[in-house]
């Protein structure tokens, strides 16, 4: 029997019930309506400390923090499908989805200084990324400070594939509600995943946006 496309959601903003905590839940719905099995993952509920850039992880990949990352990691590394569900706080990612991503130091290090592969060969096809994001600003250009760390995210993770559906001036809590069609973007990006259109078909290149 052939393995269900795993799919981990990381909802990243500390307001529970919030716009991308609700364009997560739309997605993952999206996700399993494909047969995925699919996860979600509160991050600021974690014990996540910050990066302490003392490159212990120069030595095998590995960081020496024992903390909640390390129930995080094998997640990461080994899931087909990541959802990185970050709104925008002061103009750039909230900080506990930063915090989280900042301790993919030990990735970089696999890569960079290791000369290592952070997912195993067989896997690296099948990755793919979303990301969603709102933002309360009222310009569309507020996404761009967090376009490269969210590059970063997704190519430390060694995924080439990936998406994002994001949403300005949606501020107060659930706003994402009133805004026609988002969530079920949302579902349908959740969908495409798990099940992506061939490549030249309409929809079908998920690149454009983050690369």
């Amino acid at each position: 029997m052939e393995d269900l496309f795993k799919v981990l959601g990381l909802a990243c903003s500390p307001r529970k019930g919030g716009n991308t905590d609700m364009m997560l839940d739309a997605a993952l719905e999206g996700a399993r309506g494909q047969g995925a099995e699919a996860e979600k993952v509160y991050v600021p509920d974690l014990d996540i400390h910050p990066c302490q850039a003392c490159n212990s992880c120069f030595k095998d990949g590995r960081c020496i923090q024992q903390d909640d990352m390390q129930k995080l990691y094998p997640k990461l590394l080994s899931y087909e499908g990541i959802i990185l569900a970050a709104p925008i706080f002061s103009m750039n990612l909230a900080a506990q989805a930063k915090t989280m991503i900042d301790r993919l130091q030990c990735c970089w290090s696999k890569k960079f200084v290791l000369k290592e592969h952070t997912v195993p060969d067989e896997l690296r096809s099948r990755r793919r990324g979303l990301w969603l994001g709102a933002a309360g600003f009222d310009q569309p250009d507020v996404f761009e400070p967090a376009l490269v760390t969210v590059r970063y995210f997704f190519a430390m993770l060694e995924i080439k594939r990936r998406e994002r559906v994001t949403y300005y001036n949606v501020d107060e809590k659930a706003a994402i509600q009133g805004v026609p069609g988002a969530l079920d973007e949302c579902r349908a990006a959740g969908a495409r995943l798990v099940n992506p259109p061939e490549p030249g078909a309409e929809g079908g290149e998920l690149l454009s946006s983050l690369s």
